[in-house]
Parts: structure tokens; C-alpha cells; sequence
């Protein structure tokens, strides 16, 4: 893997964020990792060694945030990647969520990622170098009957990364949203997956395409070991990418919407530039 680094990964007691801690550790890499319950992540990652340091976080906090990153630094010197992975899938069409489920979910998926960024900036700005990952889903750049909430936070997440990168570029610092399809992780469990709680009876499509994805659970196509590992030789890259698309599917889909993109705006471009003066 090269030269050992800092990494501060959220969302690492399950899915994909295990996965990356798990490979890290075992390149040696120094790994501080954060979950809302320490104790879950503790377990899972199972590791006595003194580069990894496991941070009990609220995302929402700003200052909770804000000690986790000090923390990592007063143990490792400083943070060389920053790997924005936490968050949780939502279904229901926009009439049946709630405000306060669709909140929660910009809250983790949005809020939560721009929290870390804020806090880490100033030290990666310092020492003028670093890379944020950001982790957001094929669903922020085409999404499916029945997830627009999920789909508008995630394609939040890559939109913010987009002028991150041009912001931030003048520091030496490197930007990545990462935007993967269907992976064999416990996303479409109970505990990654909330649906609304007052589904509305019409809304039978929606419910036949909640049932088809549910029916995906453990039959993933994506390998999330493959997936971590493809993240992780990012950090080694002169010039990464500022979008990298993961697995078949999500490059499949994103090629069907820059094609129905393109036939749109030309179908109705004389409306387009009618409106110039």
C-alpha cells in the first residue's frame, strides 16, 4: 500500500466502513474509526493494536465531530484521508415521510459528512495536503421509484464534493465522491434501511419496487471487499478521480442517465435558447 497513513473512517462498525478498517489494519495503516455505538464497533473490528483507535461519535455534533478528530490527531499527528462513509438508506415517496424522517436522513447522510469536513479542514489546510473521500451512491445520480429522499441526500453528497474539489485544490488537497451500486453489506437491513412508517395504500409501485430491493438482500452483485480495496488504492493516487463509479451496475445506470440527459436537452433545446434576450 506504500507509505502508512492516517485514516479516519465513519460509519465503521458495519458494511463497507468494516470492510476499509479491516483491510487498513491489516497494511498496517494508522486507523481512528467512529460509530455512534463504540461498543458495536469494538466488536466487530476486534483489534488490540495500538494503531486503531475507535471513537464513539454523534455526527450531528459538531463538537462531538470536532473531539474525535482532535483526539485522532493528538494520537496519530495528523490525518492524511478522511473517509466520509456514514449513513443509512430511506424508502417511501415524499408524501408518506415524514419531516422528521426526512430530516434524520439529511441529517446523517448530509449534515453529518459536511460536520467532518468542516473539522478537518483547518488541519489538512495546515499541513497543506489530504484527501477526502466521500461516500455516496448511484442512487444521488439516477435514482429508483420509491427512494427520491435517499436519492436527493446522496446526490447532495456529490454535488458538495464537486466544488469541494475546486475549493480545496489550491491546498494540495484531493476530493472523491465515490457513487456505488448494490454491494453484499447489511444495507438492506433493518438496521441500515428505514421505510416509511405511514405507508399510503396508492402507492403500489412504490411498495413492489421496496419488496424487489428487499428481495436483493445477500444476493448483491458488489463485493464489498473488492469495493474497499478499490477506495483504499485511491489514497495512492497522484491524480485520483473526483467521481469514481463502483461495480457494473452503477456504471450501467449512470450511462443510461447521461444518455436520457442528452436526448432531453436536445429534444427541447429550441425552447432551451428561446430565452435568451
Amino acid at each position: 500500500m506504500g507509505l502508512k497513513k492516517v485514516w479516519l473512517v465513519t460509519g465503521a462498525s458495519k458494511g463497507l466502513g468494516l470492510s476499509l478498517v479491516n483491510q487498513l489494519l491489516k497494511a498496517g495503516q494508522y486507523v481512528a474509526a467512529t460509530s455512534r455505538n463504540i461498543n458495536e464497533l469494538t466488536t466487530a473490528v476486534n483489534s488490540n493494536s495500538e494503531k486503531f483507535l475507535p471513537l464513539p461519535v454523534n455526527l450531528n455534533d459538531e463538537l462531538s465531530v470536532e473531539q474525535a478528530i482532535n483526539a485522532t490527531i493528538a494520537q496519530f499527528g495528523k490525518i492524511d484521508v478522511v473517509i466520509n462513509n456514514a449513513g443509512y438508506g430511506i424508502g417511501g415517496s415524499i408524501e408518506e415521510l415524514t419531516d422528521e424522517e426526512t430530516r434524520n436522513s439529511f441529517d446523517v447522510n448530509v449534515f453529518g459528512t459536511l460536520n467532518v469536513i468542516r473539522k478537518a479542514m483547518p488541519h489538512l489546510r495546515t499541513q497543506k495536503s489530504g484527501h477526502i473521500i466521500n461516500i455516496a451512491s448511484i442512487a444521488g445520480i439516477i435514482g429508483a421509484t420509491g427512494w427520491a429522499v435517499y436519492s436527493a441526500s446522496k446526490a447532495a453528497v456529490i454535488a458538495l464534493s464537486e466544488v469541494l474539489a475546486e475549493d480545496v485544490k489550491a491546498f494540495g488537497i484531493k476530493v472523491t465522491v465515490v457513487a456505488p451500486g448494490a454491494f453484499r453489506t447489511s444495507f438492506l437491513t433493518p438496521e441500515s434501511l428505514v421505510l416509511a412508517k405511514n405507508p399510503i395504500a396508492e402507492y403500489e409501485d412504490v411498495r413492489a419496487v421496496h419488496a424487489r430491493y428487499l428481495k436483493m438482500d445477500g444476493q448483491q452483485v458488489g463485493d464489498p471487499e473488492k469495493a474497499a480495496a478499490a477506495m483504499i488504492s485511491l489514497a495512492a493516487m497522484p491524480n485520483p478521480p473526483i467521481h469514481l463509479l463502483l461495480g457494473n451496475d452503477a456504471l450501467s445506470r449512470a450511462t443510461t442517465k447521461i444518455e436520457s440527459l442528452e436526448k432531453e436537452f436536445q429534444e427541447w433545446k429550441a425552447i432551451t435558447i428561446s430565452t435568451d434576450f
